[in-house]
């Protein structure tokens, strides 16, 4: 049960929806309404869909579905259906029907299985196989997860790694089975599995390569770095793996990441530069003796 009062949970939305404030403030701000969780909030996120900011409304969507909140199907149908709205922001609404996983998504998702940008057909694809799966199985796969994420896929039963970064890599096999492969060697958490990771930045579509930058910024182990840095620096490789592969570095926050973030603060891809803020905001956080990253209650108190 919320111990927050309606007019802090409203003071908190009122940071994430004023577009005059500093990006990495309304990012705080959207991650404190997440953790706080409710109707007030969740009604908070749904209003900023109007957004400018690409990067803040996929944001959006990826913490609808990780509230679990069963409510937010409507806003996340409709985001999905709007071809107006950016493909990175469409793939994440539809990966967030995929993690509420409530069998009235199953037709929005078949609807979409098919569209023509692939990444958001791809992860209706995923989606669909995860709501089958759970059909079958009566655990999710967060039982095995150190970070208590909601994934697109359970983690592979394999591991072994050698064998899990022949399924990672292998281009034939089916994106459900990569997916479970990805998360089986994020769960090992060893170095070899890292480094395993790191070679899927090369290898399949930009919505896996993107899962492969997302999971190593879970990891925040320093031996990915160099290859999380020869992605984001790569202007040929879609933005959308770039960007994630910026929030990644912000996430281990070495010296080294901070330098090389700064470098790409006005790259001409604004979801990326927008990443390299979000990034360097990070990587203060996670070198300062602050006890959480969202702390916006705090600031309007």
């Amino acid at each position: 049960m919320s111990t927050f009062t309606d007019v802090q949970i409203r003071s908190i939305g009122g940071v994430l929806n004023d577009p005059n404030r500093p990006l990495k403030e309304r990012f705080r701000a959207l991650f404190t309404l997440r953790n706080i969780g409710g109707p007030i909030a969740q009604e908070c996120i749904k209003q900023c869909f109007s957004d400018s900011s690409a990067l803040l409304k996929h944001e959006l969507a990826y913490c609808l579905g990780q509230m679990q909140d069963h409510a937010a199907i409507p806003t996340l149908i409709s985001v999905l259906r709007d071809v107006s709205q950016e493909p990175m922001v469409r793939h994440e609404a539809g990966e967030a029907l995929g993690a509420l996983a409530a069998p009235d998504v199953r037709a929005i998702l078949e609807e979409f299985k098919n569209d023509p940008t692939v990444e958001v057909a791809e992860t209706c694809t995923l989606a669909l196989d995860r709501l089958s799966w759970l059909e079958k199985h009566t655990e999710d796969g967060r039982k095995e997860n150190p970070y208590q994420s909601v994934d697109p896929t359970p983690p592979s039963e394999e591991t072994d790694v050698t064998k899990l970064r022949e399924m990672l890599l292998n281009e034939n096999e089916s994106l459900f089975n990569r997916y479970r492969a990805m998360f089986a060697l994020r769960n090992l958490r060893s170095e070899d599995a890292v480094l395993a990771l790191a070679d899927g930045l090369k290898s399949g579509s930009a919505l896996f390569k993107h899962e492969v930058a997302f999971v190593l910024g879970q990891l925040q182990d320093p031996v990915s770095v160099s290859a999380l840095l020869e992605s984001l620096a790569d202007k040929s490789e879609n933005e959308m793996v770039r960007h994630e592969c910026a929030e990644a570095l912000g996430a281990i926050a070495t010296d080294v990441c901070n330098a090389e973030l700064k470098k790409h603060l006005n790259d001409e891809k604004r979801v990326v530069s927008e990443s390299c803020i979000i990034a360097l905001d990070m990587c203060e956080y996670e070198n300062s003796p602050e006890f959480q990253y969202a702390n916006t209650l705090l600031s309007v108190q």
